[in-house]
């Protein structure tokens, strides 16, 4: 079979191997559809995991399940899923307060060889904790886009997000948009995306932003205090993963407001900040982390509902044999939103 092996981060090659290794508690799935993920083109981030197969954004269809597993599932072959490529044990500490990120076993768990490959091993664990069978409405490009989807559902979750409160998204990317798009489910009565590229300024409008600040040449502070009438942003979500555009956004978080940051920094980098100013302001500084089984399923009834416009997310589609270019795109991080792999 085909998969995609990066090496580094400018050399992704399409090279062919053998299918995975089948076991007798696992499926073997057909991918239909994969995702480049945000995170997939930060250089610090991606290369430390070199080499390896890109991808875990997937949709695809069971092809075989194993004997001893088989009748404990309520998956069918045939059956077309979606997969998170991490799944947590749903007994440990962690899990049983709902910080699946932080299990074990979710840290171990994976999709073989990856997601970029025209077959992949689903292993027990994933399997039984974080896979969901797609109902007939939902395509495989929708469903590639249900992890990323939960990412943003559990940020949301975590913003404290009030009525009449505003939620200020700053980069406005593919998870960006996200944010835009389901905010309102999570209770924000205005919606405001920043960004400085004006084709994605542009689609934070037709997702459903209320008002969108250039800030290529407009003050971040000044407008949203024009635009908020000096209330500012009870949840401010931070997409660039960078200290320094985070410690700036905090300026712009309300008295009794959330700053969520969405992206990790690279390892040396340092936040700094006035404790008296996050004490007296009672700000909360929060992160959020991947997502678990639960934000997973809500994510697909979300896109089951329609609040997740997929043709304004999915802005380009490669075959697998062009897999650089889609890489190469994604880090642009200018005219595109979701580069899709379909299979």
């Amino acid at each position: 079979m085909k998969i995609a092996k990066l090496y580094k981060f400018d050399d992704i090659r399409i090279e062919d191997m053998p299918m995975p290794e089948f076991g007798p508690r696992d499926a073997l799935v057909k991918v239909k559809a994969c995702g480049i993920c945000s995170g997939d083109v930060m250089p610090w981030y991606i290369e430390k995991k070199a080499p390896l197969v890109l991808g875990h954004e997937i949709s695809g269809e069971i092809v075989k399940i194993g004997d001893e597993i088989k009748s404990k599932l309520s998956l069918q072959e045939g059956d077309r899923v979606t997969v998170h490529h991490h799944a947590p044990c749903m007994e440990c500490f962690f899990c049983k307060r709902a910080d699946y990120v932080q299990c074990a076993t979710w840290k171990k768990s994976k999709i073989i060889p990856g997601g970029v490959a025209e077959y992949i091993v689903i292993p027990e664990v994933n399997l039984k904790n974080d896979t969901l069978k797609l109902s007939d409405t939902v395509s495989f490009e929708q469903a590639a886009l249900v992890e990323p989807t939960a990412c943003v559902v559990k940020s949301l979750k975590r913003a404290n997000i009030k009525k009449e409160d505003t939620v200020l998204v700053i980069g406005l990317g593919v998870m960006g948009q996200l944010h835009i798009m389901l905010a309102k489910e999570f209770g924000a009565k205005n919606v405001i995306g920043a960004d400085m590229v004006p084709f994605r300024l542009e689609k934070a409008i037709q997702a459903g932003a209320d008002h969108v600040i250039d800030v290529s040449n407009q003050d971040l502070y000044n407008k949203l205090h024009e635009i908020t009438n000096g209330l500012m942003a009870q949840a401010v979500i931070v997409g660039p993963g960078k200290a320094e555009v985070i410690s700036q956004s905090l300026k712009v978080v309300s008295k009794g407001g959330t700053l969520l940051i969405f992206t990790p920094t690279p390892p040396d980098e340092k936040l700094s900040f006035s404790v008296n100013d996050i004490y007296f302001y009672d700000i909360t500084i929060t992160p959020s982390y991947s997502c678990g089984p639960d934000d997973m399923k809500m994510a697909l009834s979300f896109i089951e509902r329609g609040l997740v416009n997929s043709d304004l997310l999915i802005t380009h589609r490669f075959t697998i044999e062009n897999a650089q270019k889609a890489y190469e795109l994604t880090a642009l991080a200018k005219d595109s939103l979701k580069c899709m792999i379909l299979f």
